[in-house]
């Protein structure tokens, strides 16, 4: 039923079409590349992850459209989740999942609400090819490379939906954002939090939300003066299951909490970003969070 359900949902994102008829077109591309190497320099837990998302639709005018499947988002993602070490981890500890990911998304406004629904699926296990390409990584950088793939999570579809609203406030030369969001099949959660910006800041631009950091990124261009901008934000989630930690093994914690910041520069043609985020610990028995590092890089031609 739950899975018929999410096919149900992901068949209308993909064949969703604006009801005026207007010829689609790509209005967007963005990207996020995460890894605990460009934080606290260790490889484990939530260890690495890219995100790349197309964004279509009729026009981008700098507004969110008022109704949904207007603009879409088509976003591919894969990350590594290890446990605390690649060769000799605790006992117990969480195991190792390699996983791909599509998720179909639709971005709208809605009572003054900043509004996006998708549904998606993650494919995890052996057969992703994931923690391959980790042992091949490591080999090439004559780093330490992963011996604890044998127990890897086992190849499985994972379906999943979820959707955010988000009120967006001036202060100001501020931004303030108080945003929820609810997430549920590959973990089941309800988050709420709140996101901050100053500076030389993009307006006119659609901004997305990485999974595992929070972090917003842009996936269709606004204007912005040259200088840089700041992020700030953080979050609470109560979790009430994961794909990623099932039965048998470690217990999530129920609650989780996120702390991020970013600092991005833009020039006439070339832009960068670079965010920390410290996540708490995600399961009983974690000694301590973490400290991840995201970047991304822009070039407008």
């Amino acid at each position: 039923m739950w899975k018929a359900l999410v096919a149900a949902v992901l068949a209308a994102l993909l064949l969703a079409s604006p009801s005026d008829a207007q010829e689609r077109r790509t209005l967007g591309f963005g990207r996020l590349f995460t890894n605990d190497h460009f934080g606290d320099g260790n490889d484990r837990w939530r260890s690495a992850s890219y995100a790349l998302s197309l964004l279509r639709g009729p026009a981008w005018n700098g507004s969110l459209p008022d109704r949904p499947f207007e603009v879409m988002e088509y976003r591919i993602g894969t990350a590594i989740i290890a446990p605390t070490s690649l060769r000799t981890p605790a006992d117990p500890d969480r195991r190792y999942a390699g996983t791909l990911s599509f998720l179909a998304q639709t971005h709208f406004r809605s009572g003054g609400f900043e509004t996006s629904l998708g549904a998606g699926v993650a494919a995890v296990g052996p057969g992703t090819g994931v923690g391959e390409m980790h042992r091949l990584l490591h080999r090439m950088l004559s780093a330490p490379r992963p011996t604890i793939l044998g127990d890897q999570l086992g190849n499985a579809l994972v379906p999943f939906v979820t959707a955010e609203l988000g009120r967006p406030m001036e202060i100001g030369r501020v931004g303030l954002r108080p945003f929820v969001e609810a997430r549920a099949g590959d973990e089941d959660l309800l988050r709420v939090g709140l996101d901050l910006d100053f500076g030389a800041r993009e307006t006119g631009a659609l901004w997305l939300r990485d999974d595992g950091t929070g972090q917003r990124y842009v996936g269709i261009s606004g204007t912005s003066a040259r200088g840089f901008s700041f992020q700030l934000g953080a979050d609470l989630a109560r979790v009430w299951g994961s794909a990623w930690l099932p039965d048998g093994g470690v217990e999530a914690e129920p609650w989780r909490q996120r702390l991020r910041a970013g600092v991005a520069w833009h020039g006439s043609r070339f832009g960068a970003f670079y965010g920390v985020t410290w996540l708490s610990p995600e399961f009983a028995g974690q000694p301590e969070g973490q400290i991840l590092g995201s970047i991304r890089f822009r070039m407008n031609f």
